[in-house]
């Protein structure tokens, strides 16, 4: 799979995630909102947002692996936040994931709620696996 991050001219270019990403080749995986549960799905760092952030980023890099890609496989991702407040919160954590600076498109939106009430951040994300040689 070939990547290409772009960003149109007269466009905000940001530094946080990508505005585009161009790719050929290679096959596409969703995957489903992921949040702050463990394998047993009890919701794990209640009330401690860095901790449900970097959880459900450990959960969505442990599903793009399942699938045969790795973190940097991910073009595409959408957060939805209880408080935006954590925006600065999160990309710190998301900064341990993508430490290169090539990070996904992105969309953040804030909600009122999510599934269960102690949930703070859910991510999903779409990724582009490269095809076997």
């Amino acid at each position: 799979m070939q990547k290409e991050i772009f960003c149109a001219p007269t466009v905000y270019s940001p530094v946080r995630y990508a505005q585009g990403i161009k790719t050929t080749g290679g096959t596409i995986v969703w995957i489903s909102g992921q949040v702050s549960q463990d394998r047993e799905g009890k919701v794990v760092h209640k009330g401690d947002f860095a901790g449900q952030a970097r959880q459900a980023l450990t959960n969505l890099k442990a599903m793009v692996e399942a699938a045969g890609g790795t973190i940097h496989d991910i073009i595409k991702v959408n957060t939805y936040l209880t408080d935006l407040r954590y925006r600065e919160e999160l990309a710190r954590v998301r900064a341990e994931f993508f430490p290169d600076g090539k990070l996904p498109a992105s969309t953040l939106v804030g909600v009122t709620a999510l599934a269960d009430p102690d949930m703070l951040v859910e991510i999903e994300a779409i990724a582009v696996l490269s095809e076997p040689s």
